[in-house]
């Protein structure tokens, strides 16, 4: 058993929080760069939350140019053992209504511009991504959901997008009726790889703020009424914070789902063949397999 740590990841809407004791904001370095911003640091119901905005505040990092990998690296400095991300996104069904909440529990990647793993020439690795998300921690996320009156929806599949343009009416269309996915957004990937990567339990709120453009009854995306339910979603999000600690068992033990042990047999170059340089830069995402 171990403490739980607690990464909240706030995407657009959520810059900052102030629900946390003994707070303060902790400026990171990582071997891939600086993440998005200063990370804020504190205490709820006395357990460690480590809360990062994805856009940094000010929003002024595209989905395209938010630094994953550093993220990631930094959060796992801090001892973070669960990740919530927390994330705006479109609906493509007609009963995920905008102010509904979905606990994603599949992604469709179709990023295109971003680094997507630790790994590289000098240490190779694989790691499955078949169920994404941590369903002991989704499942934490859903009970707490239902708790703040807010429209939740135990599951459903993410369209990651490269962005920051929104979809033409044939690509939403597509992704909808052909791929049958649930909401779209342009930042959950390659986070989630990433933080499985890096033994990192994750999962998923995805906050609707609209129908997207396929929708007849809406068309295009109207970013007055977007931003006025993006403002709505995220004052519930902070809610979901508070009462977070009451849903995430503690002290913690190992996953039942194993996200804490895919380096287990996931770094196919073997020892001595390993690259210092990659063995630096990868200190501290497998520093429990290679110490």
């Amino acid at each position: 058993m171990s403490e739980v740590v607690i990464g909240v990841i706030g995407g657009s809407g959520l810059y900052e929080i102030n629900l946390l004791e003994n707070a303060k904001w902790v400026n990171l370095s990582t071997p891939w760069g600086d993440p998005s911003d200063a990370i804020l640091t504190g205490l709820i119901e006395g357990i460690q939350f480590n809360f990062l905005p994805r856009h940094g505040r000010g929003h002024i990092h595209t989905p395209s140019s938010v630094p994953y990998r550093a993220n990631i690296d930094a959060l796992k400095q801090l001892g973070v053992t669960d990740i919530v991300s927390i994330s705006a996104c479109g609906s493509f069904q007609n009963q995920i209504a905008p102010g509904n909440f979905v606990i994603i529990d599949q992604f469709i990647d179709r990023t295109t511009n971003r680094e997507k793993t630790f790994f590289g020439s000098g240490c190779v690795g694989h790691v499955s991504m078949a169920y994404p998300v941590c369903q002991r921690l989704a499942s934490g996320l859903i009970e707490a959901t239902k708790q703040i009156g807010v429209t939740v929806h135990p599951k459903g599949t993410y369209l990651a997008m490269e962005g920051p343009q929104f979809s033409t009416l044939a690509e939403s269309n597509l992704y909808r009726e052909r791929w049958e996915c649930d909401v779209i957004g342009m930042t959950n990937m390659p986070e989630a790889k990433l933080a499985r990567e890096a033994e990192m339990c994750y999962a998923t709120v995805a906050m609707v703020t609209d129908y997207d453009c396929w929708h007849p009854d809406h068309g295009e995306v109207d970013i007055n009424k977007l931003l006025k339910t993006l403002q709505d979603n995220t004052s519930m999000a902070r809610e979901l914070i508070k009462i977070l600690p009451d849903y995430i068992p503690t002290p913690r033990e190992v996953c039942p789902y194993g996200c804490d042990r895919v380096l287990d047999f996931a770094i196919i170059t073997p020892p001595e063949a390993r690259s210092q340089k990659q063995l630096d830069r990868l200190k501290n995402i497998i520093k429990r397999v290679s110490p």
